[in-house]
């Protein structure tokens, strides 16, 4: 299943896996380079996915990326976290089951290894993510899977208000 918000924007070349939920107000952008998005894949309210000539973005598998996050990079591992806010720039290459601090911002080229946690401004590697990080991860992807079944089942229609707007 996918859950597209009405709101989001998905333009130029971009590959959808199944599982994936854009929420409201995202824009994933592959009209410089391709974008992928793997199985299960959650941006959040206000994210925004786009990449540099000639680059392609590479989201892998179980990657859930927090509100009104940037990423320009070129991949981010599987079942990674990118907390709120965060910024990961023009060639970013995250690995898998890392923590991606709120707020963070990774500067260009940043190569961040398997299962560490990065924070702060600029973004630094400050230790490894633990088996308890790791799964709660794993955790949020499963609520959001289970959210976008229900948003797309219509649980929560939009609010209509009295004369028929919004």
């Amino acid at each position: 299943m996918l859950f597209l918000a009405h709101t989001a924007v998905v333009t130029g070349n971009v590959t959808i896996a199944t599982g994936v939920n854009i929420w409201y107000g995202c824009v994933v952008r592959g009209d410089v380079a391709p974008v992928y998005l793997g199985t299960n894949v959650n941006l959040q309210d206000g994210v925004i996915v786009h990449c540099d000539y000639g680059f392609p973005q590479v989201i892998e598998p179980g990657v859930v990326v927090g509100h009104a996050a940037v990423l320009h990079g070129v991949r981010v591992g599987a079942d990674t976290l990118v907390g709120i806010g965060a910024k990961l720039l023009t060639g970013t290459d995250v690995g898998p089951e890392c923590v991606i601090a709120a707020g963070a911002v990774l500067p260009p080229g940043l190569v961040v290894p398997p299962r560490s946690v990065v924070m702060g401004v600029p973004g630094r590697v400050v230790r490894a993510a633990t088996a308890e990080e790791v799964a709660r991860t794993r955790t949020l992807s499963a609520r959001y899977q289970e959210m976008a079944r229900r948003y797309a089942a219509g649980e929560f229609p939009p609010l209509t208000l009295p004369g028929g707007s919004r």
